[in-house]
């Protein structure tokens, strides 16, 4: 009986752990029935908002608005689309989870230097691995229409200086190094950012190496 007990506490406490203790990163999909709400400020480069509700911890469903400007020219693409996102494989180990998330949009896109509106499509991914004080993440974004291609390559990584849990807030320091696809920015665009959050709530905030800003803010409910 002890024996059966301390197995099934140990896998609750796991459970728990895998659920509330590592909402590092932005997630196309937080928990089943939930609700995410997103929004960030890429140094000028691109702005997008996005809300997903999740019917199961596997999938969610929503859509957003992505408006990106050109740092070498005077191009602009503001894009609307409807998206759904999948996680084929999670790994929730002792101390830490690993997330592979795909997803999918269609929608219509405005090219700022012609006054045409395309149809367009979108297809991406993330990988991200994450403890109660390691984070990596790489992430792909690839948009097309007729009249464009983009793509936007995210990496990440986080060190937290104290381990948190879901009550208290969390601290974590992320340098960041972006590459953008077909003449939005030339080079590598770092940036170095402090992540805040507790509970549902999580801002993520700082300067790139041109000293613009960058910034997310996400809300879980």
């Amino acid at each position: 009986m002890d024996i059966r007990f301390t197995r099934v506490a140990k896998a609750a406490t796991l459970l728990l752990c895998c659920v509330v203790c590592f909402p590092v990163d932005a997630k196309p999909i937080a928990f089943a029935n939930g609700t995410t709400v997103m929004g960030e400020y890429g140094a000028g480069t691109m702005t997008e908002a996005q809300l997903f509700y999740a019917p199961s911890f596997r999938y969610s469903v929503g859509g957003g608005h992505l408006s990106l400007n050109s740092s070498e020219n005077d191009n602009t693409r503001d894009i609307t689309y409807a998206r759904l996102n999948y996680l084929p494989k999670r790994w929730n180990m002792e101390a830490a989870q690993a997330n592979i998330f795909i997803w999918g949009s269609l929608g219509r896109a405005h090219i700022g230097e012609t006054g045409d509106n395309k149809f367009a499509w979108n297809a991406g991914g993330q990988f991200d691995y994450e403890t109660r004080r390691v984070y990596a993440s790489l992430r792909s974004d690839l948009h097309e229409s007729q009249a464009y291609s983009h793509r936007i390559d995210t990496l990440q990584l986080g060190l937290a200086p104290y381990e948190h849990d879901y009550a208290t807030l969390a601290v974590w320091f992320v340098v960041q190094a972006r590459q953008y696809t077909g003449a939005l920015y030339e080079g590598t665009e770092c940036a170095a950012l402090v992540r805040l959050f507790k509970r549902n709530a999580w801002l993520e905030a700082g300067v790139t190496q041109d000293g613009h800003l960058q910034a997310m803010l996400m809300f879980n409910f």
